[in-house]
């Protein structure tokens, strides 16, 4: 299949078909009963006037004849098939069909020989972690005008960082968590009171604390069953962030008040088994008033799935990053450990248990915003992206490089 159809799209033109093909059967009456023969063509035109009206109206025909547009578009895994992100993207136009995206009409393969030529493909897409650490010689030496080269990756760049300038002026597009890049791929979406999609991004603009609707009685009491002080669930020991020294440092502290962090998974006593992982992110919600939501390394916008446990369990956020977390909460909602030592936050957690009517402040953005998953929603799948954007003509005639892609992607003074 060559044309990305929806099933709209399919009814208006399988139906202007049959109209059509009435139409060209009705003249055949024409000679042996002129009376019968005006009348039910007439029929046949009002419909089919009415029919491309409403096509019209829906941009159908527009979107239909622009072959550039509907004709498959080829993406090629340079990198292995086998590993995050290309593991997910399905082959052939399968992803793509299985998620019911917008646009089915892109055909995913690992085979560089498939069209012949690899300069033949819409798009060569690159995992990240296997890219920035790959020979310039692995990568392809040639490439037509027309094509994207596309860097993937949801890992931090801490861990993987370019430590040369051979992939400078090389990627076309990048596929990643950071804010500014081409797509998305990302773990979270951010959407206002009426549900339009705000976030996260550079630049937001929050409501003000004080502008926001105070917390109901009923959520009050929803807190009330909250009996522990923070709750951590980690199976990184070793990261690259020392995350784990700051935690220490703070269960220090917090044995002043006699509270602490209980430790879930690898890293600590505490144990929680796949067969009750849903148990035991309750436990959250109903035990406890904080949760770490500890990167395992410090990246720009390097902002995991770790924040949505809290955000979704009805758990304070005690963050600990290298991202500007105004881009995905407004001040208020939140505890931020680099910006507080040990012994400092250990004192506002305590302040906070003892004073209920200050820690619900920190839910009233629940009146005016929600989280989801991205792939909550076919509107920001992040593969349903990627090929939407191998169908706008706009995007893919513009012609972009990023010249320092090392300074783009690295964190300062990484290698």
């Amino acid at each position: 299949m060559r044309c990305n159809l929806t099933i709209k799209t399919f009814f208006f033109i399988s139906t202007l078909t049959m109209l059509i093909f009435l139409y060209l059967s009705l003249k055949e009456i024409k000679s042996t009963n002129l009376s019968l023969f005006n009348s039910k063509i007439q029929n046949v035109e009002d419909s089919m006037e009415k029919l491309i009206a409403k096509l019209e109206e829906s941009k159908v025909i527009e979107n239909f004849t622009a072959n550039d547009i509907h004709k498959m578009k080829y993406i090629l895994q340079w990198t292995s098939p086998n590993n995050v992100p290309f593991v997910y993207m399905g082959k052939g136009q399968k992803g793509f069909i299985d998620r019911n995206c917008s646009y089915i009409n892109c055909f995913v393969t690992s085979d560089r020989n498939y069209l012949g030529d690899y300069t033949k493909f819409d798009v060569i897409a690159f995992a990240g972690p296997e890219i920035v650490r790959a020979s310039k010689y692995t990568l392809p030496n040639k490439r037509s005008p027309h094509q994207k080269f596309a860097f993937a990756s949801i890992e931090s760049p801490d861990y993987y960082p370019v430590c040369s300038d051979h992939l400078n002026n090389f990627f076309n597009w990048t596929w990643t968590f950071k804010v500014n890049s081409d797509a998305r791929w990302d773990y979270m979406v951010i959407r206002d009171s009426n549900n339009t999609i705000i976030g996260p991004n550079a630049e937001m603009h929050w409501l003000r604390l004080e502008q926001m609707d105070p917390v109901s009685n009923e959520f009050k009491e929803k807190l009330k069953t909250k009996t522990k002080a923070a709750a951590w669930f980690v199976s990184n020991c070793n990261s690259r962030s020392g995350r784990e020294k700051y935690v220490r440092e703070l269960n220090e502290q917090l044995k002043k008040y006699k509270l602490n962090v209980d430790i879930y998974g690898r890293c600590g006593p505490l144990k929680c088994s796949t067969e009750k992982h849903d148990e035991c992110v309750k436990m959250i919600q109903t035990d406890y008033y904080f949760y770490l939501s500890f990167e395992n390394s410090l990246a720009e916008d390097y902002v995991t799935e770790k924040l949505l446990t809290s955000l979704e369990n009805d758990a304070v956020p005690i963050v600990f990053g290298a991202a500007n977390y105004t881009r995905f909460m407004p001040d208020g909602m939140y505890l931020n450990a680099r910006e507080l030592s040990a012994e400092k936050l250990a004192e506002k957690m305590n302040d906070l248990i003892l004073n209920p009517d200050l820690y619900v402040e920190y839910f009233r953005w629940k009146n005016h915003y929600s989280y989801h998953r991205r792939s909550e929603s076919i509107e920001t799948d992040d593969y349903c992206r990627f090929c939407s954007m191998l169908n706008e003509r706009d995007l893919v005639n513009k012609i972009s490089t990023y010249p320092n892609f090392r300074k783009w992607w690295d964190p300062p003074n990484r290698c």
